[in-house]
């Protein structure tokens, strides 16, 4: 038997909270957002209805659809304003650390009987729920940047996760529109494990001057028909991201072949992390 799921809380208005936060209210939940930094949230509730202003422009959606998805999306100031949700998915910064006291909190703040779920690309769900006293009712669900836009979430059972629990997770994920693939708990599940090592390949390829950045990320689109290069796609994804999951691929594996690049090492250590730092492989503006 599912769990009934009517307010959904997304913890990190950052790039995947908002997304998922505005995913959720599209599908017609109530849907609380909060972070820690009241900038971060201003902003991440701003680049909802703008995203949303551009697909009524676009003719994606209708004037009626955008006020009810605003209206649906209440931004939260302190967490236990989160307290009533049905389902909470946590959206912070890929650290191990950092997860667990969220989770910490989630567990005491949250209501009894309510889902806890992590949109961690590679931390085990397994370890995740055991910081809390509910780890049957932990979950991963892991979407895809840009969360509105790619299909795919992957699911993940930790070890403790009831069957009625994942169900309805499943079920959300279905409401949301959303294409699910099963994934077990193991370091970077499915598409990480795949995705990452190509990407770390590629810093190692620019790195033992192989190739040009340019030249790296041509070979890749028009060689593999690949939509973007992977040194283009990992600028997109952060590079700290791409590190804290190549570290924990080659920590959790312990094969030499997730070692990570030390180029990839050096552009995070020099803040170097991408679009969001304004440079990475490539300059933005």
């Amino acid at each position: 038997m599912m769990k009934e799921i009517k307010t959904i809380g997304v913890v990190g208005a950052g790039q995947m909270g908002r997304g998922i936060a505005q995913v959720a209210a599209s599908s017609g939940y109530q849907t609380k957002i909060f972070d820690v930094s009241a900038e971060c949230l201003e902003n991440g509730v701003a680049f909802i209805h703008q995203q949303l202003a551009r697909s009524l422009a676009k003719g994606r959606i209708t004037q009626e659809q955008l006020d009810q998805t605003v209206l649906l999306i209440d931004p939260i100031s302190k967490l236990d304003g989160l307290s009533d949700c049905d389902l909470v998915i946590e959206a912070a910064t890929e650290n191990r650390k950092i997860k667990f006291e969220i989770f910490q909190q989630l567990d005491s703040t949250i209501k009894s009987g309510a889902i806890l779920a992590t949109n961690t690309s590679s931390i085990s769900i397994t370890e995740i729920a055991a910081v809390t006293s509910r780890p049957e009712l932990v979950v991963g669900m892991h979407f895809m940047n840009p969360v509105p836009v790619m299909k795919l979430v992957e699911g993940i059972r930790g070890l403790e996760t009831s069957n009625e629990c994942y169900d309805t997770a499943a079920a959300v994920i279905e409401r949301m529109g959303k294409v699910l693939v099963t994934a077990n708990d193991m370091p970077g599940f499915a598409v990480n494990r795949i995705l990452m090592p190509m990407i770390n390949e590629a810093v190692y390829t620019l790195h033992e001057g192989v190739a040009s950045v340019t030249d790296i990320d041509q070979a890749m689109k028009l060689g593999t028909n690949q939509p973007m290069g992977p040194l283009e796609l990992a600028d997109f994804i952060g590079l700290d991201t791409c590190l804290a999951i190549m570290d924990v691929l080659h920590d959790g594996l312990g094969d030499t072949k997730y070692r990570p690049c030390p180029l990839l090492k050096q552009y995070v250590a020099a803040k170097r992390l991408g679009r969001k730092s304004g440079r990475g492989f490539y300059e933005y503006n």
